[in-house]
C-alpha cells in the first residue's frame, strides 16, 4: 500500500462513517453501501494484514484506523491457523506498542477495537505460548505509567475478562470452557487484585490527577471488579437477560480478599463518595459480594460477620439516604435488598446485629418508594420480592431464634408495607387523572404490573385477616359510590355524562380495577398443601371474591340492561378477567369430584370412575373437598355451578357487547379456551346454560365481534374452543347438539356462497363472509384430534362444499386477506396431525382430498403466475405475493407429506391432479429470486421443505426437469445448506441425501429416473464435486448449528461419487503445510477406516461419529 491508496481508503472510510460521498479521479460519487463493500475486502484474506498495519502506522484518520483494526480482528479469528506462534505474538506486541504510544490520543471506539485484537489473540493463543498467559503482567506497565495509560490498562483488563468469559463464534463450548477455566485459575484473581489496588490508590489519594480522569479511572476499576465477580466460574452460562444474579461461585483462593472487611468497606466508600455511574457500579459490586457462595466462608461465624457488615452498610445507607436521589443508584439498591434474602436464610438474618433496625429502615424505605411510585415503578417489584422472601421463610424459623420478637416486628412491617402499597396504588388513579397525560399510568405498564402482582399473594396472606379487612374497607364504599354513579348515568354512555361525573367515574373505576387485580392475585395465591388447608383462609377468599363477583354482576347488569350503551372502562373488564383466571385455577378444578360426592350421597347412578372415587371417599369428604365446600358456602352466591355460570355469562356478554375491543375479546376467548382445556372445568362448562347458548348461536347476529374485520383471528379461537367442548367425552349429549348441527351456520353460509356465480362471488359483500367461513373452519379443524371427528367434517364438506375452495382461490386470488384465510384453513385441513387423516382402506377420500388441494393450489398458482412481477425492493412484495405463495407451498407440503394418498394411482389412471400441482408449485417457487427466498424465513422454510419432499417422493418429476432448471434448484439447495437456520440446512442436506442415495442405489439400472439424472450429471459433471466440497467446508469451518445437518448426506455423496471425495481430499491437502498434510492424511485415514459401502442405518451412524471426531481433530491444526 502506498500514500495514494491510503488516501483512497481514508476517503472510503469518511464516506462509510459520515455519509459524505467520495469521488476518485473525477468519477461517479461512491455511496456508503459501495464504500462498505470495498472496505470489507480487507477482511477476505490474511495477505491484507500488512496493509492494515500500514494504515495504523501512517493514517491520520481514526475512521481508517478503526476499519483496519476491525479487519485485523476478523482476519486473526478466521485465519488463526495460518499464523505461526511467533507471528501471533508479534501482532499482539505490535498492537500493545501502538496502544502504549498512541492510545491516550485516540478516540474510545478505536481504542476498544485495538484492545479487542490483543484480547482475541490472547484467548485463541492461550495454550500456545506462556507469553499469552502473562498479559496481565504486561498490562501492569500501563498501570505504572501516566493516569491516561492507567485508564488504558484497566480497559484492556476489562475487555480481557469479557473475552475469556463470553464464547467466540466458531469455537466449540468445550474449547471455550477449557480456555476460560485456565484463565480463571491462572490470571483472573490477579486481574481482580489489580482492579482493587487501583481503587485503594484512588481512595487513599495517592493518584494525583484531574477529577474527570479520576472519575474515569474509578469507573474502569469498578467495572473490572464487577466483571471479575460476575465471571462464569463453573460454566453454568447464566442467562444474561435475567435481572437477578445467581450465587457467585468464586474459587476458595479468593476467600481472603472477599471475606476481608476492607473489601466491603471499599465498595461502600465508593458508593457513598462518588456519583453515577461509579456509585451504581460500586452498588453492583456489593450485590455480587452479597451473592458469594456459602461454602466460601470457613465457618458460620465468618459468614455471619460478613452478613453483619452488609447489614450495617445497608442500615447506614437507609438512615442517611446516601446516593438514593440518583435513579441508577436507587434501582441497584432495590436489587441489593431483593438479593439479600435470596442468598441468606431468615434464620441468619435474625441473628445479625441490628436486624430489627434494618427491618424497620427497609420497611420505611419500601413505604416511601411505594408512595413515590411515579419515580420507582420499575424497582418496586424488587422491594416486594424482599418482603415476599422474608415472609415465605417465617415457618422455617423458630420464634426464639435471633433477635427477640423478630416475628412480631416482621408482621408489623409487612402489614405496613401491604397497606401502603394498596393505598398508594389506589391514590395513583387520581394522581394520573390530575396530571392530564403528564404521568404514565401504572395500570398500562403490563410488565411491571405482572411483576408486582406475582409477589403480592405471599405478602398479603402473611397477615391475611387485617389485609383483607383493609381491602374490604376500601371495596365496599367504592361499590356504593359506583352504584350511585351508575344510577346517575342511567342508560347513557359515560362519555355523555357531565365532566365532573366522568371524572368521578374514572377515579372509582380505576380504583376498582386496582382492587380487582389485587384480589385476583391474592385469591390466586391460595395453597392446597396440607399445611395451609386448616387455616380457614378460604373463608377470607370467599369474602373478597363475593365483592368482586358482585361487582361483576353489577357491570354485567349495567351493560345488558342498556344493550351495551353504558359500559365500564375496558381496563376494569381486563382486571375482572385476571380475577376469573386465578379463581378458575384455584377453585374450579374439583367440580367433578364434588359432583361425584353429591351423586354418591343421593344414590344417583355413577359411572365407573365415579364408583371408584366413591369407594375411595367412603370415609366421607376429604379435607380438600371440605375446604372447597366451605368456600362456596361462605361465598353465598350459590354452589360452584352457579358461580361458574355467572363467570361464563360475564364472558359471553363481553363477546356480545365489546365487539370493537380486540384486546378484551382476545383475553376473554383465551380464558374460555383455558377453561375448555382443563379436565374438570371443561366438564363443568358443558353443564352451563351460557355454553349451551354459545354452541347453538355462534353467529354474527348474536355475537357482533365476529363481524369486525380486526377480530378475524379471534373467530378461529372461538370456534376451536366450542369444537373442543362439543367433541369432549359426552359433549354432544350434554349440549344436546350434534357436530353436524353445530356446523349448520357455517355450512349454510357456504351453500349460499357456493351457489353464486364467479362474478357475484367477487362482490365486496362476500369478502367478510368468506374470511369468516374459512376462519371458523380453521378453528373447527384445529380441534379435531382423531380419525372419527376428522372423518365427520370431511363427510360434511364433501362433495357439496369442497369445490368452493378452488373457486374462491381463482376469483379472489389478488385479495390477500381472503386468499390467506383460505390457504391457512386448507393447511390445517390437510395437516395429518395425530394421524387423524386416516380413511378406510377402500375409501377414495384421501385421493379426493388431494384433488381438492391440487385444484386450489393450481387455481391460485396459475393466477399468481399470470400477474406481472413485482420489484424485490417493494415494501408490499411479501404481503401481496410471497405470503400467499409460501402458504400455497405449505398446503401442498402438508398434502404431499401427509401419508394418506397413494400417489401412484394418479399416473396409473391418467389423473393430472398430482402433475398439475407439482408443476404449478415448481413454477411458483422458481419465480422467486434466491435472495428473496433467503430474506423471508417463512417463505424459505416452505420453499426448501417443498424441494425436499419433491426429491424424497417425486424424483421422476424432479429429475425430468430441464438441466438448467434442476441446476437452479440445486444452486438454491447449495445456498440453503449454509443457512444459519438449522431446519433449512437440514431440508437442503436431506435433499442432497435423497439424490445421492438414489444414484448410489440404482447405478447400472435402467430406470427412467436414472436416465434423467445421468443426463444432468453429464451436462454438469461438477455437481457432486461442488456439493462435496461445500459439505466438508461447512463441517470443518462452518457454525456448530449446521454440523448435524451436513453430516447426513456425506456418506451417500462419497459412495455416489468417490472421485468427488478424492478431488476434495487432494485439494484440501494442497492448501496445507507439509507438517499439516501428514496430520490431515492420518485423520482422513481414520475417517474412512471400517466404513462399508452401504447406506444402512448402522453404517451411517458409525460414519457420523467418525465425522465428528474428524472435525474436532482437523480443526485443531487446519489453516484456511
Amino acid at each position: 500500500m502506498d500514500a495514494q491508496q491510503l488516501a483512497q481508503v481514508e476517503a472510503l472510510c469518511e464516506t462509510l462513517y459520515t455519509g459524505v460521498p467520495a469521488k476518485f479521479d473525477g468519477g461517479e460519487p461512491i455511496s456508503r453501501q459501495e464504500a462498505q463493500q470495498r472496505l470489507l475486502s480487507l477482511q477476505t484474506d490474511a495477505k491484507f494484514i500488512p496493509q492494515c498495519q500500514y494504515i495504523l502506522d501512517n493514517s491520520k484518520s481514526q475512521y481508517a484506523c478503526l476499519v483496519a483494526s476491525n479487519s485485523l480482528i476478523e482476519l486473526i479469528t478466521i485465519h488463526w491457523n495460518s499464523f505461526t506462534i511467533l507471528q501471533r505474538i508479534d501482532i499482539r506486541n505490535y498492537v500493545l506498542g501502538y496502544l502504549a504510544n498512541n492510545g491516550p490520543n485516540l478516540q474510545d471506539y478505536l481504542v476498544l477495537s485495538l484492545i479487542k485484537i490483543v484480547c482475541r489473540i490472547t484467548k485463541l493463543g492461550w495454550f500456545d505460548d506462556s507469553k499469552h498467559r502473562e498479559l496481565a503482567d504486561d498490562v501492569q506497565k500501563f498501570l505504572q505509567a501516566t493516569v491516561e495509560h492507567c485508564i488504558l490498562g484497566l480497559k484492556i483488563l476489562n475487555q480481557l475478562v469479557d473475552e475469556l468469559n463470553i464464547p467466540t463464534s466458531g469455537r466449540t463450548l468445550t474449547q471455550h470452557r477449557k480456555t476460560s477455566v485456565s484463565f480463571r485459575d491462572v490470571c483472573l484473581f490477579k486481574v481482580f487484585q489489580l482492579g482493587m489496588t487501583s481503587l485503594k490508590q484512588l481512595q487513599s489519594g495517592t493518584i494525583n490527577a484531574e477529577p474527570v480522569k479520576k472519575a474515569a479511572l474509578g469507573e474502569q476499576a469498578l467495572a473490572l471488579a464487577v466483571r471479575c465477580l460476575n465471571f462464569d466460574f463453573i460454566g453454568t452460562n447464566p442467562d444474561e437477560s435475567t435481572e437477578d444474579v445467581g450465587t457467585i461461585q468464586a474459587p476458595t483462593s479468593w476467600r481472603t480478599i472477599l471475606s476481608d472487611s476492607a473489601t466491603t468497606d471499599l465498595f461502600f466508600y465508593f458508593y457513598a463518595n462518588t456519583e453515577p455511574p461509579q456509585s451504581s457500579k460500586a452498588m453492583e459490586a456489593i450485590i455480587l459480594l452479597s451473592s458469594v457462595r456459602r461454602s466460601l466462608f470457613p465457618t458460620d461465624k465468618d459468614r455471619a460477620a460478613f452478613l453483619g457488615r452488609l447489614i450495617n452498610g445497608i442500615r447506614e445507607m437507609l438512615s442517611k439516604r446516601t446516593g438514593l436521589q440518583h435513579q441508577e443508584n436507587y434501582h441497584q439498591f432495590c436489587r441489593l435488598l431483593g438479593r439479600l434474602k435470596a442468598n441468606y436464610q431468615l434464620s441468619e438474618l435474625v441473628k445479625a446485629e441490628g436486624y430489627i433496625e434494618w427491618l424497620e429502615l427497609a420497611a420505611t424505605f419500601t413505604v416511601q418508594s411505594v408512595q413515590n411510585w411515579q419515580y420507582s415503578t420499575n424497582s418496586i417489584h424488587y422491594l416486594l420480592a424482599l418482603w415476599a422472601r422474608l415472609v415465605a421463610a417465617v415457618p422455617y424459623v423458630r420464634p426464639e431464634t435471633g433477635a427477640r420478637g423478630h416475628a412480631s416486628h416482621l408482621e408489623t412491617q409487612v402489614l405496613l408495607v401491604t397497606e401502603t402499597y394498596i393505598e398508594s396504588m389506589l391514590g395513583s388513579v387520581e394522581t394520573v387523572i390530575r396530571s392530564e397525560g403528564g404521568l404514565d399510568d401504572p395500570l398500562d405498564d403490563d410488565g411491571s404490573l405482572k411483576e408486582q402482582l406475582d409477589r403480592l399473594p405471599v405478602i398479603c396472606r402473611f397477615q391475611y385477616g387485617p389485609v383483607a379487612n383493609l381491602i374490604l374497607a376500601k371495596f365496599d364504599p367504592l361499590m356504593t359510590q359506583y352504584r350511585d354513579i351508575v344510577a346517575a348515568i342511567g342508560s347513557n354512555s359515560t362519555s355523555a355524562a357531565p365532566p365532573d361525573l366522568q371524572r368521578r367515574v374514572a377515579v372509582v373505576e380505576g380504583q376498582l380495577t386496582w382492587l380487582t387485580y389485587i384480589v385476583g392475585a391474592v385469591v390466586g395465591g391460595h395453597s392446597w398443601s396440607s399445611t395451609h388447608m386448616s387455616e380457614g383462609q378460604e373463608t377470607i377468599d370467599a369474602g373478597l371474591s363475593r365483592r368482586v363477583l358482585q361487582l361483576s354482576q353489577g357491570m354485567d347488569y349495567r351493560m345488558t340492561s342498556t344493550n351495551g350503551a353504558s359500559r365500564c372502562d375496558p381496563r376494569l373488564e381486563q382486571a375482572m378477567l385476571y380475577y376469573f383466571q386465578n379463581f378458575r385455577r384455584v377453585y374450579m378444578f374439583m367440580w367433578d369430584q364434588m359432583s361425584t360426592s353429591s351423586n354418591a350421597e343421593s344414590g344417583e347412578h355413577l359411572n365407573v370412575v365415579g364408583m371408584m372415587t366413591a369407594k375411595l371417599d367412603a370415609g366421607g369428604p376429604s379435607t380438600k373437598q371440605k375446604v372447597y365446600q366451605r368456600m362456596f358456602e361462605q361465598l353465598g352466591m350459590g354452589e360452584h355451578t352457579a358461580v361458574a355460570n355467572l363467570i361464563v355469562t360475564k364472558m359471553g356478554n363481553n363477546l356480545k357487547f365489546w365487539p370493537e375491543e380486540q384486546d378484551l375479546i382476545g383475553k376473554t376467548l383465551d380464558l374460555l379456551h383455558d377453561m375448555a382445556q382443563g379436565y374438570s372445568s371443561s366438564k363443568l362448562l358443558l353443564t352451563l346454560e351460557t355454553v349451551h347458548f354459545l354452541a347453538r348461536h355462534h353467529t354474527e347476529e348474536h355475537f357482533p365481534f365476529l363481524a369486525i374485520p380486526g377480530n378475524a383471528r379471534h373467530r378461529t379461537t372461538f370456534h376451536a374452543t366450542l369444537t373442543r367442548l362439543l367433541l369432549s367425552p359426552s359433549g354432544e349429549e350434554k349440549l344436546s347438539l350434534t357436530f353436524e348441527q353445530f356446523l349448520e351456520p357455517v355450512l349454510n353460509k357456504m351453500t349460499q356462497l357456493g351457489a353464486l356465480s364467479p362474478t357475484d362471488l367477487r362482490q365486496e359483500q362476500c369478502r367478510m363472509a368468506l374470511i369468516g367461513v374459512f376462519r371458523d373452519l380453521r378453528g373447527i379443524t384445529a380441534s379435531l384430534h382423531n380419525r372419527k371427528t376428522y372423518g365427520q367434517l370431511f363427510d360434511v364438506l364433501h362433495p357439496n362444499h369442497l369445490p368452493l375452495f378452488a373457486k374462491v382461490a381463482d376469483v379472489w386470488h389478488d385479495q390477500t386477506d381472503v386468499v390467506i384465510s383460505l390457504l391457512r384453513f386448507l393447511n390445517e385441513f390437510c395437516h395429518n396431525k395425530a394421524n387423524r387423516v386416516n380413511f378406510d382402506q377402500s375409501s377414495p377420500n384421501g385421493i379426493l382430498l388431494f384433488r381438492c388441494t391440487s385444484e386450489v393450489v393450481c387455481a391460485y398458482g396459475a393466477r399468481l403466475l399470470s400477474m406481472p412481477p413485482m420489484s424485490s425492493n417493494g415494501l408490499d412484495i411479501y404481503k401481496k405475493r410471497y405470503k400467499g405463495l409460501s402458504l400455497a407451498l405449505g398446503v401442498l407440503n402438508s398434502a404431499l407429506g401427509g401419508n394418506y394418498v397413494c400417489f401412484g394411482v394418479f399416473d396409473l389412471y391418467n389423473d393430472r391432479a398430482l402433475d398439475n400441482a407439482l408443476d404449478v408449485a415448481l413454477r411458483m417457487a422458481l419465480t422467486v429470486p434466491l435472495d428473496d427466498v433467503n430474506a423471508y424465513p417463512k417463505l424459505s422454510k416452505a420453499y426448501y421443505s417443498f424441494i425436499e419432499i419433491l426429491f424424497r417422493n417425486h424424483r421422476r418429476t424432479a429429475f425430468a426437469l430441464e438441466t438448467n432448471v434442476l441446476m437452479q434448484i440445486m444452486a438454491a439447495v447449495h445456498d440453503g445448506l449454509q443457512s444459519s437456520d438449522a431446519s433449512i440446512s437440514a431440508f437442503c442436506a436431506n435433499t442432497i441425501d435423497h439424490m445421492a442415495s438414489f444414484y448410489f442405489a440404482n447405478q447400472g439400472k435402467d430406470k427412467v429416473e436414472m436416465q434423467y439424472l445421468s443426463k444432468h450429471l453429464a451436462a454438469q459433471p461438477n455437481l457432486f464435486s461442488s456439493l462435496t466440497a461445500t459439505l466438508f467446508n461447512l463441517l470443518l469451518y462452518g457454525p456448530p448449528q449446521n454440523h448435524w445437518a451436513v453430516m447426513r448426506p456425506m456418506l451417500s455423496l462419497m459412495l455416489a461419487s468417490e472421485q468427488s471425495f478424492a478431488q476434495y481430499k487432494d485439494h484440501l491437502l494442497s492448501t496445507q503445510s507439509p507438517e499439516n498434510q501428514a496430520k490431515l492424511e492420518e485423520a482422513l485415514n481414520k475417517l474412512l477406516a471400517d466404513v462399508s459401502r452401504s447406506l444402512d442405518n448402522a453404517n451411517r451412524d458409525r460414519f457420523t461419529q467418525k465425522l465428528t471426531a474428524f472435525r474436532v481433530s482437523a480443526r485443531s491444526f487446519l489453516t484456511l
